[in-house]
């Protein structure tokens, strides 16, 4: 089954070159690296995933520490819309892998100045010490699924002011882009823990990499917000109203023809 030019309008024919054309430049023009954006709100991210860490099944209960609810220093997780990602921090000697704690009122766990309740991943620390020697990361986040945003709140243990760092990075490891702002820790449990987050033209950030002016210190992520897209285009819609559409109509009224 083939399409006898001469069988088609003018206009038809323009919007047969003008699609051959336009994928054609998709095809042999070398991509640019898109535009980033740093967001400083979480409701700015116009997220529709999230990674909760207590989906780990592992949490770490102060008095009560069991070698086995700590994480390795590279592990796996799972948002809530079943995208894959992979969390690393570096091992240092002497210091405690990361873990998961509950920040809550000091008569029931730790507190912080994330939300009460939040599950929080912690780099690691030498503990018994004050103010605690702690992995100072940095920590990446490398998703299966390159998205359109992501971000979190970060603190830094037993340190009041600070600058926090992220950096994104594209499935060729190209630098997106990287954006600091100042933070502040407390025992507030108010929620002030400063967001870090990144979002982009298009849906190609394949890694986040957080970081913090302290070296010697430990900190905190709390859940991961995330702005994942469909699966099938906008181009792809674009091509299937203009052409398949038309056509499949020139065809009910035989504009194809046998060959």
């Amino acid at each position: 089954m083939t399409a006898k030019l001469s069988n088609f309008s003018a206009s038809q024919l323009y919007i047969i070159f003008s699609i051959a054309g336009f994928t054609g430049l998709m095809t042999f023009l070398p991509s640019e690296v898109q535009a980033v954006t740093f967001i400083s709100q979480r409701d700015g991210l116009n997220s529709n995933d999230e990674v909760d860490w207590l989906s780990l099944g592992k949490v770490l209960t102060p008095g009560s520490i069991n070698p086995e609810d700590f994480l390795p220093n590279s592990f796996s997780a799972t948002s809530e819309r079943n995208l894959e990602l992979n969390v690393e921090i570096p091992q240092v000697d002497g210091l405690t892998p990361p873990f998961v704690f509950q920040t809550l009122p000091e008569s029931e766990g730790i507190p912080t100045n994330f939300a009460s309740g939040d599950y929080l991943l912690f780099t690691g620390l030498l503990r018994g010490t004050f103010p605690a020697i702690g992995n100072s990361g940095p920590l990446s986040i490398t998703f299966d699924e390159p998205v359109k945003a992501a971000g979190t709140q970060i603190a830094v243990d037993d340190t009041f002011n600070y600058t926090v760092f992220v950096s994104a990075f594209d499935e060729d490891n190209n630098l997106l882009g990287t954006f600091s702002t100042p933070g502040t820790s407390s025992l507030a449990l108010d929620n002030s823990a400063v967001f870090l987050g990144v979002t982009s033209d298009e849906a190609d950030i394949s890694r986040l990499v957080f970081r913090t002016s302290e070296a010697n210190r430990a900190f905190a992520i709390n859940s991961v917000s995330i702005a994942t897209v469909p699966e099938s285009s906008c181009i792809l819609g674009v091509l299937g109203v203009l052409g398949l559409g038309w056509l499949s109509k020139g065809k009910k009224s035989g504009v194809m023809s046998n060959k």
